[in-house]
């Protein structure tokens, strides 16, 4: 990638904001937890499940076929007695210090999330209150997301309101390997309790195993695995488009956070020439399929594609109509690390460079950060 300069920062401001215009804003950033973090904080009968399920204290890190170096993480930023993205002041320094973030939102995978629908409410639960403690509470720079048991509605509701009065959550995992279509009914009550709350809705599913890779069977290599992270997104994306999830819940936002960003234009024009010929099939639809995308869908941008002529990349925000929809991600701590000051191209205008560093994020999480 092409280096530029250090995007200017500034601190938050009173309403939980950062004041200035040039801000930075990472929307990726993964803490991992250890055994030892999540075994305190469960109930039992769950906490001796868990204990066994990890026994010898092991670090939760995907080693599933296709197989990547170090677990696809950075080397620095192991520590001892620990694992990459384990420690705070490790992130501290290497993330918010190193590049004078303004606002860093975690990310905690729990990856498969197996077992009774108690027992998943118990782990997500205890993640939370885990991010919750050693995390926000420790640093007036962070936001998280909410790992809720998604398959089993009623429980997620719970989990979302639990945390709906704490404005440093900022939004709710929308996970990979659900039983279902995200655009599925049984969902809705997530939905309508993430709108209540003033929740995004936030879908990642990069190194997820469950996924289940519907329609194109596992793969075999990692290089397939890492390039195809936008196709279960768009998919997402026209499930919940054409099942009239946004004309139920229509001030609900969702992030497609580390799914690349390029597809959008190309997904708009198949979906509006398909409704064109065949609407009737989408009875629920009100708008154009492109409409619902560009109101209710942000980007982010890594891993962000990069063309042999970097002012394509430009031209393919600009196509989709998402300037104002794309979002910086460095997906710290992992190999594939985006630095803020080299993932965009020199050749992107100042303007967008700024809206996507920080300002679409600000916007896209303004009523969450402003509330008290």
């Amino acid at each position: 990638m092409t280096a530029t300069a250090a995007p200017e920062t500034s601190r938050p401001g009173d309403a939980g904001l950062p004041a200035a215009t040039a801000l930075l804003v990472d929307v990726d950033v993964h803490p991992l937890f250890l055994p030892r973090d999540i075994l305190p904080r469960l109930p039992e009968p769950w906490r001796t499940r868990f204990a066994n399920e990890h026994a010898g204290g092991a670090a939760r890190v995907v080693r599933d076929y296709p197989r990547w170096r170090n677990g696809g993480f950075r080397l620095d930023a192991a520590v001892p007695g620990g694992a990459p993205g384990s420690d705070i002041d490790v992130m501290r320094a290497q993330l918010l210090d190193e590049y004078g973030t303004d606002i860093a939102v975690l990310i905690p995978l729990t990856f498969v999330l197996e077992g009774p629908s108690e027992y998943q409410a118990a782990l997500c639960r205890a993640i939370n209150d885990w991010v919750a403690e050693e995390w926000l509470d420790r640093d007036p720079r962070l936001r998280a997301s909410l790992n809720v048991p998604f398959d089993s509605p009623h429980l997620a509701v719970a989990e979302i309101e639990r945390f709906a009065g704490d404005p440093r959550f900022v939004q709710v995992m929308v996970r990979g390997d659900n039983q279902s279509e995200w655009g599925d009914h049984k969902y809705w009550p997530i939905y309508q309790a993430c709108e209540a709350a003033d929740f995004v809705a936030m879908c990642h599913v990069g190194g997820d195993p469950g996924n289940g890779y519907r329609g194109s069977g596992a793969p075999s290599y990692y290089l397939e695995q890492h390039v195809w992270l936008h196709m279960p997104v768009e998919r997402l994306a026209m499930s919940m488009i054409c099942g009239g999830v946004f004309d139920e819940f229509p001030r609900l936002q969702v992030a497609l956070v580390e799914a690349c960003l390029s597809w959008s234009g190309p997904l708009q024009w198949a979906m509006d020439a398909a409704y064109e010929v065949a609407g009737n099939d989408a009875p629920l639809l009100k708008k154009l399929p492109s409409e619902y995308f560009r109101e209710h869908f942000w980007l982010s941008t890594q891993p962000i594609e990069e063309p042999d002529n970097p002012k394509h990349l430009v031209q393919a925000i600009e196509f989709g109509r998402m300037t104002d929809r794309v979002m910086f991600s460095s997906d710290y701590p992992h190999w594939d690390f985006d630095s803020p000051v080299k993932a965009l191209p020199a050749a992107m205008p100042r303007p967008m460079r700024e809206k996507i560093m920080g300002a679409n994020a600000a916007t896209l999480y303004a009523k969450r950060l402003g509330r008290r």
